[in-house]
């Protein structure tokens, strides 16, 4: 006789949650909601905060081309390139939750950039013109970084095998 919490429950499968590819949609909602609490911060709290520092910028560029180069790499190994290494599937989990999440930060960063710049820029202060290179370049190499990110995520997509083109070819004729 079996206990009844062990029996599997009955019914329709529950849905598994599952990841699909990252939507550009979620990253523009997130890149506006940055936006717009950058600008209210930034027109609230301008002349209590420091110089914007050229830190985070750098630092962000520098995550774009490691996302950049490991998208380039992976996809050669994928691919069974010559000379490449095989590629572990773990390795390419990890770079998938690493682009997936790097695509959202990034969207975030660009969209505080956004904000600040875009403040910065109708400011007319002498303070304002000398923020506005950091925050302008921290809005581009957010933007690269969004770029990498989903070059990234595109890159350890398994590549169709030809033999599957035939076969999707047959099945639509």
């Amino acid at each position: 006789m079996t206990r009844p919490e062990s029996r599997p429950p009955r019914g329709p499968a529950p849905q598994r949650p599952s990841m699909g590819p990252t939507r550009p949609a979620t990253l523009v909602v997130a890149a506006l909601a940055a936006a717009a609490l950058a600008w209210l911060l930034i027109s609230s709290f301008y002349r209590d905060i420091p110089p914007l520092p050229w830190l985070p910028p750098v630092t962000v560029a520098g995550l774009a081309v490691l996302e950049a180069y490991a998208a380039v790499t992976t996809r050669a190994r994928i691919e069974r390139k010559p000379g490449r290494d095989p590629v572990d599937p773990l390795v390419v989990a990890r770079f998938v939750v690493l682009a997936k999440a790097s695509s959202l930060a990034g969207a975030i960063f660009a969209g505080f950039y956004a904000g600040v710049t875009a403040w910065l820029f109708i400011e007319r202060t002498r303070a304002a013109s000398d923020d506005l290179p950091a925050a302008g370049a921290g809005l581009l190499a957010s933007l690269a970084l969004v770029a990498a990110a989903l070059w990234l995520e595109r890159s350890c997509r398994v590549p169709k095998r030809p033999d599957e083109d035939r076969e999707d070819r047959d099945r639509t004729a």
